[in-house]
């Protein structure tokens, strides 16, 4: 019959879930403890729990070693015994046996039963750590039957029977609120080791409680002919659920709702008013993706990147809202379902988008709009600032558009106007179109006199190998005709150039200079305060104030130019005359 201190030792390892021996050895550590600390001994101290008597024995235990052995570093001398010395008290003993000794534990006190109950409860405790661990975690993801036993400010906490667990803030549902005492049901989700013991937590917003609550209410799950794909879930608010049959007369979407949404009702009671959007699993990503986004319709699904599993949703410009949900939730939870990125974009948009593309594909290069030489660097500079830097894009500006930049007045917007449009070669009525450009004119003008030098005055070469001989050449009335062309041609040139002498030189002379020079009586000059070059200037700057010239003063800077560019001309064509005429080898004999 076992002893009563031992039915004590049962009775407390049914309550608390572990193996009777576990007490029982740590019983055996805690007198063992305690009787090393009372005899103040190095001595390897193991203790024995006789269960008929309940009596609690403490031995010493020594190793048996040869005679004259040296024990090493760190090696207590206390536990061993030499060979003789253990033969004497047990002749059949052997080098590696044990002799163990008793100790007598009747002198121990209050102070060392206090350390052996330390030693048996932290042993116990241990033992119980160890049981909840090994109970709870190959269960993960079970859903357990639990009772409140008090709710903290961010965790609550549950009894499960054995141990308790523990549901953070972040596992909870927002719709939920929990009382003690209260049953519910709850997802297992992970056992952790730590410190203070194992900790159990458990979880409302999981997805795979709402598949345990499928599998419990719908017998087609339980039994495999209707299948759970996916769940997408956000705690509170919706949850959708793939689903898809092994059999081709159940209908899978039918069989989870149930017969007037018994089936499902009780689920969306369980979750306290959770939504839940059942679809039917498609191999066919588009139309996986079309039934995802129930209720909202979908136009046409578009993969962008298989890859990267992104896809590109068009819907109606009225269902774009109903597509992306309550903040975004309906494509989030279509997203997580999928597996896949989505992009939802209206039927306005994917023409705004495909216009934009097209354009930029027809579109030509673009035109600096330094280019629009009537605009003044004032307006230039204040176009540039305000990131117009193009001719196109200032000219599909409007009014309105070019009345916004900072420094334009509604008169720079009228000039603006005028200046793109001369710029594109568009003159109204009266408006003066620009003469040509003078190194245009220069470089036309230079041409046709190289050619006809060139051609007038050839060297005369040979003909099928035979040397040149005018007396033999029948083009001689033609070719005195040409000589005596050449110099009228050269006289005429020289009366040119000796008027434009003339004039350049009364130019670059003052008014006093040239009343001196032709005697002109009478008539004394007048004193003025700034010269005709300080007059211009200040002219000019005037006309300039807000970047742009008079049409008079354009028109007059081109009739200069060109006067300028004509002077410039006569003198390169008389040099051109005077290098390439030579009367005495044009003269013939």
């Amino acid at each position: 019959m076992a002893s009563a201190l031992y039915q004590a030792i049962e009775t407390m390892s049914r309550d608390k879930g572990i193996d009777p021996q576990i007490v029982v050895g740590a019983v055996e550590d805690a007198i063992a403890l305690a009787t090393r600390k009372y005899y103040k001994t190095p001595e390897n101290m193991r203790g024995e729990f006789d269960k008929e008597t309940g009596e609690i024995r403490a031995y010493a235990y020594k190793t048996i070693v040869e005679d004259g052995k040296e024990l090493e570093e760190g090696e207590e001398p206390e536990a061993y015994i030499a060979l003789s010395e253990a033969q004497e008290m047990a002749p059949e003993v052997e080098v590696g046996q044990e002799l163990r000794f008793y100790k007598d534990t009747s002198p121990l006190g209050r102070i060392a039963a206090q350390m052996a109950k330390q030693v048996i409860f932290q042993k116990v405790r241990e033992a119980e750590r160890d049981t909840v661990f090994l109970e709870y975690n190959h269960r993960v993801g079970e859903i357990l039957n639990a009772t409140v036993k008090r709710v903290e400010p961010m965790d609550v906490i549950f009894d499960l029977g054995k141990a308790e667990a523990r549901m953070p803030k972040r596992e909870q549902s927002r719709l939920e609120q929990f009382s003690v005492g209260e049953r519910i049901r709850v997802a297992l989700l992970r056992v952790d080791r730590a410190a203070k013991g194992p900790q159990v937590i458990v979880s409302r917003a999981a997805p795979s409680l709402v598949q345990t609550l499928f599998q419990s209410e719908v017998p087609e799950i339980y039994d495999g002919t209707v299948a759970i794909r996916a769940i997408a879930r956000e705690a509170g608010e919706r949850t959708k659920i793939a689903v898809v049959s092994r059999d081709k007369d159940v209908d899978p979407v039918g069989a989870c709702v149930g017969m007037k949404g018994m089936r499902v009702q009780s689920i969306i009671r369980e979750l306290r008013g959770e939504k839940i959007d059942i679809i039917e699993h498609s191999e066919e990503i588009t139309t996986f993706a079309e039934k995802a986004l129930q209720p909202a319709k979908v136009s046409r699904v578009t993969i962008v990147d298989l890859g990267e599993k992104q896809l590109e949703v068009i819907v109606d410009d009225t269902q774009l809202s109903l597509a992306i949900g309550k903040k975004g939730q309906n494509v989030r939870l279509a997203a997580k379902l999928l597996g896949w990125k989505i992009d939802i974009k209206s039927e306005e948009e994917k023409r705004q988008e495909v216009e934009q593309a097209m354009s930029a594909m027809t579109s030509g290069p673009q035109t600096p709009i330094e280019q629009v030489t009537e605009l003044g660097d004032q307006v230039l500079e204040k176009l540039i600032a305000a990131g117009i830097t193009t001719v196109e894009h200032l000219a599909d500006m409007t009014a309105e558009e070019l009345g916004e930049v900072p420094g334009i007045g509604e008169r720079s917007v009228d000039k603006i106007a005028v200046a793109v449009r001369h710029y594109f070669g568009q003159y109204e009525e009266g408006e003066q179109r620009p003469e040509k450009p003078v190194s245009e004119v220069a470089a036309s003008l230079g041409d046709n006199a190289a050619s006809e030098s060139s051609v007038s005055h050839a060297a005369p070469t040979e003909a099928d190998g035979k040397l040149y001989d005018p007396a033999t050449d029948n083009r001689e009335g033609s070719e005195a005709g040409e000589t005596l062309q050449l110099a009228e041609d050269a006289t005429e040139l020289e009366k040119a150039d000796e008027a434009d002498l003339t004039e350049r030189s009364s130019m670059s002379k003052t008014p006093e200079q040239i009343i001196a020079e032709r005697g002109i009586d009478g008539i004394e000059p007048l004193e003025v305060e700034e010269t005709a070059d300080e007059l211009i200037a200040r002219e000019d700057a005037e006309s300039q104030t807000d970047g742009f010239g008079s049409d008079a003063d354009i028109r007059e800077a081109g009739i200069e130019m060109d006067n300028q560019t004509m002077e410039d001309l006569v003198e390169q064509s008389e040099e051109t005359g005077n290098e390439t005429i030579d009367p005495d080898e044009n003269t013939r004999g």
